[in-house]
């Protein structure tokens, strides 16, 4: 039988094989000093061999220092190995000086490729290097070069090319002082065999020649082989040389942090809400296993393991395997799964976990997310979503594991011996409902109402409340569509035209229009005339109606991008509020530090006192009804008494393409001009909470925040006019484009 190395394809060559030689003792002290300056996160020299080690083994990887010079070893750690120039002749010196180290670390007589790199090139992609190293392997050249075109080459070696390969490396002399545009060099990064590299240098130095540049020429006239891997994004290019080529580089740096991505990381990450990702990128079955094996070690750990964990599904694409991949993993590690049958919400998820003293509960769902993304979203023993510290233990751990790290017992084996144990808890969260909701009251309301659950999982439990309430309900998108309808589930104006319009034609027969999103733990709302109710003014209302009409006596807890007139209310009634980070399980920690009764978020999400500790759509619709029932008002007669007390706030919000510009500029903009007035209006404060938020007189704000799921930045207005709402917001948008 063949061994794995014979049935390598050919010109395949694994990771391992490769040696690396970073050239880190700089011609001067200046130069030496440069490379350990700060960038970025790290200082120069660690972001340019990071960027090697993607692509080679550390163990193989030597770095050439200066003598008695300590610095760089101190930066890197001792897993790489270390040599150092004796005297500073010249770049092909320096790669002379690793000869020895790389024979080592290669082994006797190996052959393997060597890319030569240098630690004051901290912009090259590891990307780049990895293409320049299967560029070579693939075309069998004898020496690999990158190269790049650009508008400047002043200082480069130029690339000339006859019939498509390189025939000449020309110096800037040589060119004779024509500046041509778009003109292709020579980068300076290199692969070659190491009897190649070392026997060329070994040559050039005993005919005086000490520089790498010249490494390249020599190959040419000797009628070898080159070839070439373009880099096309000449950022890279810039070596750090100056300190003002630093502060270059530094800019370079923070905008590349913020540039959009394809999610091609296979790395399992957490957001605010859980994990989600790109189906058959980030999101596959392996990741799910590996997560879920991450949360299983840790149960263990926690001595939770006897309680077991529940487990289900929304309507996506692959959740229903997810499930059940999830509670294969759980079984294995001897760990009880309630695996919830169909689909379901992900409140009653949430409500699961205390209900039956779960360990943790766990929905597949990546919520109001477009139909392409999946992802999980896990929940604690009281039903709360884990802090950030606990997600990255699991999001590490899971990242940290193979495949062959994962204990799985077949979901048939599981079933029959019974650790997993399939269980419909629908009617136990609809009862639990329905003891806080005043059932009662709002049958014989004669309410008529049209639901859209945007093709989600609110209907069974929903529709049952509203069945058992006696409302009358017309139920829109309500099939099983992983494709939602080519639209994001997410319950806005934009998204809710049918709804709109089925009630704007109904005849006045319809008391209110109801949504849920893809999950079901937020909620939109349109009145009896059509208008689409803000989760702002939805909020408003849910709180005087608890406070007053309900006598639950309490604060009310918002983020930071959630109106200001629950502050009014609060204050009016002698409350508390208080203002959080965006993020739900923010709202319900600060819920219960106050005792608030109410707490929620513009984007549609909210929960009660004494319910459960995350959002819920199907509830906040049932208490929506129960309101315009034992009120006897309708939504739009709510808000004009509610608007007596509070005045009257207008919000709005805008997004804009974050580009990578806008992410180095904006904050740098802030800090270095301290904001006294957003146009003519007076800076009172500013909140760097989540953010920045500019706050004015009279509770008028405007807020700056980068979202952390998606490349765009969002701003948010609430000003005492729409007239001045849309001043403030078209001063943001000029602010934080400007220049850009």
């Amino acid at each position: 039988m063949p061994s794995a190395t014979t049935t390598r394809p050919r010109g395949a060559r694994t990771r391992t094989a490769r040696a690396a030689v970073v050239l880190a003792a700089g011609h001067d002290d200046a130069s030496r000093e440069l490379l350990s300056r700060p960038l970025g996160g790290a200082t120069v020299v660690e972001l340019a061999v990071a960027n090697v080690r993607r692509v080679v083994d550390a163990s193989r990887i030597v770095v050439v220092v200066a003598p008695d010079d300590p610095t760089v070893r101190e930066l890197l750690g001792e897993d790489v190995v270390y040599v150092e120039q004796a005297e500073p002749l010249g770049t092909g010196d320096a790669v002379l000086a690793a000869r020895g180290a790389v024979a080592s670390v290669l082994g006797a007589g190996v052959d393997e490729p060597v890319l030569v790199a240098y630690a004051d090139t901290p912009l090259l992609r590891s990307e780049s290097l990895l293409g320049l190293l299967t560029r070579h392997t693939l075309t069998g050249a004898d020496l690999s070069l990158l190269s790049a075109v650009v508008d400047d080459p002043d200082g480069y070696g130029r690339v000339v090319r006859a019939e498509g390969e390189i025939a000449a490396i020309l110096e800037s002399s040589e060119a004779g002082g024509i500046a041509e545009p778009r003109t292709e060099i020579n980068v300076g990064a290199y692969v070659a065999s190491p009897g190649l590299l070392f026997g060329e240098l070994e040559r050039m130095a005993s005919d005086g020649e000490h520089r790498l540049t010249e490494l390249a020429r020599r190959v040419i006239g000797a009628g070898k082989r080159i070839s070439s891997y373009r880099i096309v994004d000449v950022d890279e290019v810039r070596g750090i040389n100056t300190p003002d080529e630093l502060a270059q580089a530094a800019d370079i740096v923070l905008k590349r942090l913020f540039v959009p991505k394809k999610n091609t990381d296979t790395k399992i990450v957490f957001g605010t809400g859980g994990w989600r990702a790109v189906i058959g990128e980030g999101y596959t079955l392996a990741n799910v296993r590996r997560l879920c094996q991450a949360i299983a070690n840790e149960t263990i750990r926690q001595g939770l393991d006897a309680k077991g964990v529940v487990i289900g599904g929304d309507r996506r694409f692959l959740s229903r395997e997810s499930a059940i991949a999830a509670a294969e993993v759980f079984a294995g590690n001897n760990i009880a799964v309630t695996l919830l049958p169909d689909d379901v919400p992900t409140p009653l998820v949430t409500f699961a976990a205390p209900h039956l003293g779960a360990a943790y509960g766990i929905i597949v769902t990546s919520s109001h997310n477009p139909p392409e993304w999946n992802g999980m979203k896990v929940f604690r023993q009281d039903g709360s979503l884990p802090l950030d510290d606990e997600t990255d233990r699991y999001q590490d751990e899971a990242n940290a594991l193979s495949v062959d790290d994962v204990i799985t017992l077949d979901i048939d084996v599981a079933r029959r011996t019974g650790v997993v144990v399939d269980r419909v808890l629908t009617d136990p969260y609809v009862d639990a409902i329905e003891r806080i909701i005043d059932v009662e009251a709002v049958r014989g309301s004669d309410l008529q109402v049209i639901v859209d659950p945007m093709y989600g999982t609110s209907q069974l439990t929903l529709g049952t409340i509203l069945s058992d309430m006696r409302v009358r309900s017309e139920f829109i998108h309500a099939t099983h569509n992983p494709l939602f309808g080519g639209v994001a589930p997410a319950p806005d104006l934009q998204r809710l035209s049918t709804l709109v319009t089925m009630i704007q034609q109904g005849g006045g027969r319809y008391d209110l229009g109801m949504a849920t999103d893809g999950d079901s733990d937020r909620i939109g709302i349109v009145d009896e005339t059509g208008e689409y109710i803000s989760t702002n003014d939805l909020l408003l209302l849910l709180y005087w109606y608890l406070h007053e009409v309900r006598g639950e006596k309490g604060g009310v807890v918002r983020n930071l991008a959630t109106t200001h007139l629950l502050d009014r209310l609060a204050a009016h009634f002698g409350e508390e509020s208080r203002e959080v980070k965006v993020g739900f399980k923010h709202v319900t920690a600060g819920m219960e530090a106050i005792d608030a009764v109410l707490g929620g978020e513009s984007s549609g999400g909210l929960t009660i006192r004494g319910w459960i500790l995350g959002k819920d759509g199907i509830f906040a619709c049932a208490l929506v009804a129960e309101m315009l029932a034992r009120t006897g008002k309708r939504i739009s007669e709510l808000r004009a008494m509610i608007y007596e007390i509070t005045g009257r706030l207008y919000t709005l919000e805008a997004g804009v393409p974050a580009t990578p510009e806008m992410r180095v500029e904006v904050p740098r903009r802030l800090e270095a001009e301290p904001l006294t007035h957003v146009g003519p209006y007076p800076v009172v404060s500013v909140s760097h909470l989540d953010g920045t938020k500019i706050l004015l007189e009279n509770d008028n704000w405007a807020l700056l925040r980068f979202s952390g799921t998606e490349p765009v930045l969002r701003m948010f207005v609430e000003a005492d006019s729409p007239a001045k709402a849309t001043e403030l917001l078209d001063w943001l948008q000029g602010f934080v484009t400007a220049g850009v």
